[in-house]
């Protein structure tokens, strides 16, 4: 065989290796979503007690949502953040009425041995709620009423102030 021969055939194989390489990377993609949906429970809306805009309880236990952050309301550092976190919570409480939940249990950013204590996220689960197949979270960043807030797998970072400096 030729060395341009050999040189077309190992660039031939190249390509195939990248577009398999591609094709395991968007299969590894769609089990993943179909894991996360899998491992989702459906959740009746009367079951959900909005507590503020990224905190639920649900028949006794509460869950910190994850991938956002909205404005406190019984903590707030200013009137401003005090009326946007009672918004967040109005529009969560609209989102859980209208049904077709779906809570997902994620483990929580917390040291090792300390998850489902109050030393991790004051004893509170994760979870990521979604209604009608839409993440609560999302929609609310979408809606200005949230931010996104992603910690990583054992500790979160610094929030960032609502209030005007």
């Amino acid at each position: 065989m030729s060395v341009v021969a050999s040189m077309i055939r190992a660039l031939s194989l190249l390509g195939r290796a990248r577009e398999l390489h591609a094709m395991i990377g968007r299969l590894a993609l769609i089990l993943a979503l179909a894991t996360s949906v899998a491992n989702a429970s459906p959740v009746n809306s009367g079951q959900v007690e909005v507590l503020d805009g990224d905190t639920i309880r649900i028949i006794g236990e509460t869950f910190r949502l994850v991938g956002f952050d909205a404005p406190e309301t019984y903590r707030a550092q200013c009137p401003s953040e005090r009326e946007l976190g009672n918004r967040a919570t109005f529009r969560l409480r609209q989102l859980v009425a209208d049904g077709g939940l779906d809570l997902e249990r994620v483990p929580c950013a917390c040291r090792t041995g300390t998850e489902g204590t109050p030393r991790c996220n004051y004893g509170r689960s994760c979870g990521v709620l979604r209604a009608r197949g839409q993440d609560v979270g999302a929609l609310l960043i979408t809606e200005g009423l949230a931010r996104t807030y992603v910690c990583g797998r054992t500790s979160c970072p610094a929030r960032e102030p609502w209030c005007p400096m």
